[in-house]
């Protein structure tokens, strides 16, 4: 019983490794024993525990993004497999790479009332891209074999186009304790039973590609838009795209188009705070759009497309169907990256500049200048933290963003920088929940980190914090708080002033210190800007988890955004005044 068990999670291990896994994010249990002995006896394999399966799972969330790779979920059976819903919905919406292991109780311990035992079989419903109920350890070559091919299977689902979680159900019988040793490890790679998996990327045909530039290139109002995207090689290629047809890119801040050596001529930054008029944005309707990525964080955007039906959209899509304002004319299912490639091979470049794209352009330098110019005036702005950042963050840092107002705040003031940077954030399904703990397993696979979060968010995922503290973990977390929920201050729902704060607002009146000196970290509250920029430089040069806590009002923060956003328009429609675009 012992050698069966311990070769087949040896050879399930054998083929996670072997198909490309090289992290694991483990929880502690039981029923689990058999996955986490392997994993921990496997030296291709680097694990890290965690206590809570919820954080846990939103970390192998943050590293899997991070990495670009799937990275295995192990834990025991019951409601630690439940508590993974949450960051699967995420991954899955996302299109995050995860192979979720749950063990499990055999078959005859199943809905006859034993202990810990749930119903896993499809436990997370259409969230997980494949589900296998793996059948119990033998150690016949023939199921060992099986065992090695079911991981790599697993493997492949998760990173196949569009990427996202798979369901591993593993069920065992006691005794759960293997014998994991060399003699296991050789007897498994002897078999050679993992296939190999190569994953392609989707493309279109070159009379397709030459099709879709020759409609491109003829509008008189091209446009680009990038929403959340992180492809290696796509901002190289869309930017030589964009100069190529002579057509500005709108560019979300998680597009990996603000922040690089790549050219950024054509990268307009600024798009959400010119597009909230909805007069300015009415003279700036684009014959043609190429849409790449998710949907970006702009609301005023996705208005805009919305309300001009005559936009002609083109959606590029690797795989899912990403039209949220039901107007795409044509939906392209390709590798973002390939299909720029492609247009660049037939492209004609154009010989001089248009005056639409020069006027965008110059839109941009206008928004950027207004905001620069009365961000000096404020005292605790939430939005100047961006501006800061950009300047503080040391090279190749990962910056991972809230949800809420953080990523928002992101959007207007978080602007083109030559610095190499990655920006992250959960904007799969847009939660306030467990964003430290995928920022974290963010970190730990690319650092150094720096998140941006609400009080509420931070609140809401507190015990990631221990990750930071368990494994060294370096993070930088400016924390915004604002003493509630800050976003719910632009919404209808504040001019009812009765049961706005206790529906909406939700004060809490939290000390952050003492829970932030609980997790092995350092806290500062900074009182003037010269202090968050010291205390902020100096996390990054001292390592290990600092929370520079930024307090805020929510009514300052609406009224200074307000005054800031009539002083764009102001600018900009005097300009469009002048070029006759009125």
């Amino acid at each position: 019983m012992t050698e069966a068990l311990s070769l087949y999670v040896a050879a399930f291990v054998d083929g996670l490794v072997q198909a490309g896994v090289a992290e694991a994010v483990i929880s502690p249990g039981s029923r689990s024993t058999p996955l986490a002995m392997a994993i921990a006896g496997n030296p291709a394999l680097r694990f890290s525990m965690h206590i809570d399966e919820r954080s846990a799972a939103f970390f192998a969330l943050g590293m899997a993004k991070a990495k670009r790779r799937p990275v295995a979920l192990v834990c025991t059976s019951g409601t630690a497999a439940a508590n993974y819903l949450p960051a699967l919905v995420e991954a899955h919406y996302s299109r995050v790479p995860l192979v979720v292991l749950t063990a499990d109780r055999p078959h005859e311990l199943r809905d006859v009332g034993a202990p810990q035992a749930i119903d896993q079989l499809h436990l997370y419903g259409r969230y997980a891209k494949w589900f296998v109920d793996l059948a119990l350890p033998e150690e016949a070559e023939g199921m060992l074999r099986y065992a090695q091919a079911m991981a790599a299977r697993a493997v492949g689902a998760a990173a196949a186009a569009p990427a996202g979680p798979v369901h591993v159900n593993l069920p065992f019988r006691e005794p759960l304790v293997p014998e994991i040793d060399d003699g296991v490890w050789e007897r498994v790679q002897a078999l050679k039973g993992v296939p190999r998996v190569v994953n392609g990327q989707p493309t279109v045909s070159d009379e397709s590609a030459a099709g879709l530039y020759k409609e491109l290139a003829a509008a008189q109002r091209g446009l680009i838009i990038c929403g959340p995207l992180d492809r290696p090689g796509f901002a190289e290629a869309v930017t030589a795209l964009a100069r190529a047809l002579d057509v500005p890119i709108l560019a979300d801040p998680l597009s990996q188009l603000r922040a690089g050596a790549h050219d950024k001529t054509y990268v307009i930054d600024s798009y959400d705070a010119i597009l909230k008029d909805e007069a300015i944005a009415s003279k700036l309707v684009p014959d043609v759009v190429l849409r790449f990525g998710a949907m970006p964080v702009s609301k005023p955007l996705l208005l805009w497309l919305k309300r001009h039906r005559s936009i002609r959209q083109i959606v590029v899509d690797d795989g899912g169907w990403r039209d949220p304002t039901l107007s795409a004319a044509c939906m392209v299912q390709s590798d973002e990256t390939a299909l720029c490639r492609q247009l660049l091979r037939v492209a004609e470049p154009k010989a001089a500049s248009s005056p639409w794209s020069a006027a965008w352009r110059e839109m941009n330098d206008i928004a950027r200048t207004v905001l620069r110019q009365h961000l000096p005036e404020t005292e605790w702005f939430e939005g100047k933290v961006f501006v800061e950042l950009a300047e503080l963050l040391p090279p190749d840092a990962l910056l991972y963003i809230g949800n809420s107002m953080p990523i928002r705040d992101a959007d207007t003031f978080f602007w083109s920088t030559d610095k190499p940077l990655r920006v992250l954030a959960n904007r799969g399904a847009n939660g306030i929940d467990g964003v430290v703990s995928s920022a974290l397993g963010a970190g730990a696979a690319a650092g150094p980190l720096a998140l941006v979060i609400g009080d509420l968010s931070f609140y809401h995922d507190l015990n990631g914090l221990l990750a930071a503290k368990m494994h060294g973990l370096q993070a930088t977390i400016v924390l915004l708080n604002n003493n509630g929920g800050g976003i719910f201050s632009f919404l209808p729902q504040a001019r009812h002033e009765g049961p706005f704060e206790t529906l909406f607002g939700t004060p809490t009146g939290l000390s952050f210190s003492d829970a932030v000196g609980m997790y092995g970290g350092r806290h500062a509250t900074p009182r003037t800007w010269d202090e968050f920029r010291r205390q902020v430089a100096e996390s990054f040069e001292a390592g290990g988890l600092h929370v520079v806590e930024v307090r805020t009002s929510r009514a300052e923060n609406v009224q200074m955004h307000r005054f800031l956003w009539e002083r764009v328009s102001q600018e900009i429609t005097k300009f469009l005044e002048h070029k006759g675009m009125v």
